[in-house]
């Protein structure tokens, strides 16, 4: 059975790209066939796994959901990249913010990326899909098809703060188009863990979502290793094989592969 698991939240910055790369490169060292997703009109996923210039690629999420809303079959294999760390990917690039315009027109234009997934479930173990960091119609595209939402969390105010806004639009998405929508967890990011203020944050968070939502037990502290692998194009697997934030990506795939 293929899992699709959307990485969501509205603030930009939290380590969400990060998070999504990470994860799917850590499920498919585990023997799982992975697709990544790059649903963020900023290409930053497709940019942080070595193909530098997302724009100027001509066969993308755009091109795909574009098809399908003209009512044209796309392969279900054209287009995906074989990634060298063995994971494939639908890269994305500004031609999304283009369509995000053009869905609002469209008959069940929530509905179009989960037509597109469903004939690829069979190919794969996973499917992970990487938001943009808003909560427009591409991100409903993506709560629609998933099974589950992974929430990255920075630890620090105002990201915490935009979460109640998320959980809304999750449940708005469950009741009313796909029921069997679930929270994954949220995964608290760039923890600094020798201040008082990330406890406190992560604290604040578990007091109040704590009973409704479960939270990864493992946390992704705060590194500038981390900040780098987006700049070089590879995972923290291979820029940082021994470091605290490969041991933690490693100990959050374990989680997320504990829910089979």
């Amino acid at each position: 059975m293929c899992k699709i698991i959307a990485i969501a939240n509205q603030k930009g910055g939290v380590a969400k790209t990060t998070t999504a790369g990470n994860l799917g490169i850590g499920l498919a060292k585990a023997g799982k066939r992975v697709l990544l997703i790059d649903a963020d009109a900023q290409g930053s996923l497709t940019a942080s796994l070595g193909y530098g210039e997302p724009d100027a690629m001509e066969y993308t999420l755009a091109t795909v959901l574009g098809k399908i809303i003209n009512d044209e079959e796309p392969e279900p294999q054209e287009g995906i990249l074989h990634h060298a760390e063995g994971i494939d990917l639908m890269p994305g690039n500004i031609e999304l913010s283009g369509l995000e315009v053009s869905l609002v027109n469209v008959m069940s234009r929530e509905l179009v990326m989960k037509e597109y997934l469903e004939q690829l479930r069979a190919e794969y173990s996973y499917i992970l899909i990487d938001c943009q960091p808003s909560l427009g119609m591409i991100t409903v595209n993506a709560l629609a098809a998933a099974d589950s939402v992974l929430i990255p969390v920075q630890a620090a105010y105002l990201p915490a703060k935009g979460l109640e806004q998320l959980i809304k639009t999750i449940r708005r998405v469950k009741r009313q188009i796909n029921p069997k929508l679930e929270i994954e967890g949220i995964l608290m990011t760039m923890v600094d863990g020798r201040t008082n203020y990330a406890k406190e944050i992560v604290q604040l968070l578990e007091e109040g979502y704590g009973s409704q939502v479960r939270f990864f037990q493992n946390h992704i502290p705060l590194s500038v290793r981390a900040a780098e692998i987006s700049a070089i194009g590879v995972s923290i697997y291979r820029h940082d094989p021994k470091g605290k934030v490969a041991e933690a990506y490693t100990a959050l795939t374990k989680e997320v592969l504990g829910d089979e």
